[in-house]
């Protein structure tokens, strides 16, 4: 078993929770998922709309976990040797030890949410801290109401730094994740037409955004987009909340760690930059200008995290795209490679806009085309089909060769494409798989976007099956 995360008695104590069976000392990690859960771990019976942990807590125990942690109306359908920790409801009892855990903690403490940007602004606050101490950070898009404790309550104690992601599809639901959280310091990525499904108007979003200054530690200070047409807005908000330092990044001429210069390649980006009041230049590993303006942030929350700015800025270079958020693929085809551009992880009208310029710097060889792959950007209301067909403008601007669009919503782009940039339209995903195979060539860049319920991911995976992978310093497409 892997060192210690919490002692069994610990848990027990904060979680309220009654001991049964012959449990060890303690635990190596926790996990909510029987099949990927590392012997030793704590295992979480979570209760979900789709499924209950409970069913599944034998199979975790087989696995060799070390406990299970289930409901005291659950408890009977497990033998009296289980080790068992009982509690009265599981998900409030892994939101005691992650309160217990925030506690415990001497770490710096960062709180990321925003329309856009959440994953990869963490990832890269990850990445530039762990260079000089102890990190934790949420796992994936644990973002939720349990992904959030869940990763907090793994948070080691022995942290100086930790990290956590916050989403919401509804208002009222970043409150109480900040409010477990406590950040010292809260970031904002952007303000973007997403879940509009399920609210009024954009400013309703920067509300909701805005409730992470709710549990902002006293003191602690707020990270806002300068450039973005709701910056008063959430500042006034991050007043209203007694914040007194606010931090502004972007381009704009009084952001305090603002953009100088950039300059955008295929797959990386070098910047110039002032960063509260330090000049800086550094190279970013992954390509694309959203990428760039967030670092903006990132090396602003590692200064007032008290890191070393000169050592956060050097690790960028080693930043890589997170798994289908702009992962880049080489594939081997007859005659050269193609470049595949995996950005199948989410879509809203923001990011699109921001992975249409990625293709559309892209390098391709003489006889290659820039081949869009999109799905339907979900939970948009009754704006859907308007701005889905908004992306028409972008993709001419980034020279987009061909289109393949699947979905309902994307099929008010197809009809807005002129004829010679229509590749194909279908359904649904699975409907275009044969024909973007079919059309790919050497010297092709192709990037497959769409939200997750638009299943784009699997034209990735097609992708990949039909064309080996070619190796990453391949430079033949032609």
């Amino acid at each position: 078993m892997s060192a210690a995360l919490w002692t069994v008695k610990a848990m027990a104590d904060a979680m309220h929770a009654h001991a049964s069976g012959r449990l060890p000392q303690s635990v190596g990690g926790l996990s909510i998922d029987s099949r990927t859960l590392q012997p030793g771990d704590a295992f979480f019976a979570i209760a979900g709309d789709k499924s209950d942990g409970h069913d599944y807590a034998e199979s975790a125990l087989a696995a060799k976990a070390g406990l299970a942690v289930v409901s005291q109306a659950k408890s009977g359908q497990f033998g009296n040797d289980a080790p068992l920790l009982i509690v009265k409801e599981v998900l409030e009892g892994l939101r005691d030890l992650a309160r217990a855990a925030r506690s415990r903690t001497a770490a710096k403490v960062i709180g990321v949410t925003g329309s856009v940007g959440k994953t990869g602004t963490k990832e890269a606050l990850k990445l530039v801290l762990s260079r000089q101490g102890v990190t934790h950070a949420s796992a994936a898009s644990y973002n939720n109401h349990w992904g959030v404790p869940l990763s907090l309550a793994r948070c080691p104690g022995e942290a100086d730094y930790a990290i956590f992601e916050m989403g919401m599809n509804h208002s009222g639901e970043i409150g109480p994740l900040a409010k477990l959280v406590r950040p010292h310091i809260a970031i904002i990525t952007a303000i973007a037409p997403v879940h509009l499904e399920y609210f009024k108007s954009l400013d309703d979003i920067a509300d909701a955004k805005a409730e992470i200054f709710e549990g902002v530690e006293p003191g602690g200070a707020a990270i806002l987009n300068r450039d973005g047409e709701y910056f008063e807005r959430l500042a006034k908000n991050a007043a209203k909340a007694k914040i007194g330092k606010i931090v502004s990044f972007g381009e704009h001429d009084k952001a305090d760690a603002r953009l100088i210069q950039c300059a955008l390649q295929p797959g990386s980006s070098t910047v110039h930059a002032d960063i509260l009041g330090a000049d800086v230049k550094y190279k970013i590993g992954a390509p694309g200008r959203h990428l760039v303006v967030n670092s903006l942030a990132v090396l602003a929350a590692s200064a007032l995290a008290g890191a070393d700015l000169a050592i956060s800025a050097l690790a960028l270079a080693n930043l890589v795209p997170a798994s289908g958020r702009g992962t880049q693929i080489p594939l081997a085809l007859p005659g050269g490679t193609a470049l595949l551009i995996d950005e199948s992880y989410n879509a809203n009208p923001v990011s699109m806009r921001a992975a249409l310029a990625l293709l559309g710097n892209a390098q391709i060889g003489p006889r290659g085309r820039r081949i869009a792959v999109l799905g339907d950007m979900l939970e948009l209301g009754k704006k859907a089909d308007a701005l889905h067909r908004e992306l028409a403008d972008p993709i001419l601007e980034n020279a987009v060769d061909l289109v393949f669009c699947s979905g309902p919503a994307m099929h008010a782009l197809w009809q807005a494409l002129p004829s010679g940039r229509r590749g194909g339209y279908a359904e649904d995903s699975k409907g275009l798989e044969s024909k973007v195979i079919d059309v790919v060539r050497a010297g092709d860049a192709i990037m497959v976007k769409g939200s997750n319920g638009s299943k784009m991911a699997p034209i990735v995976k097609a992708l990949e099956r039909a064309y080996a992978r070619a190796p990453l310093d391949a430079d033949s497409r032609n």
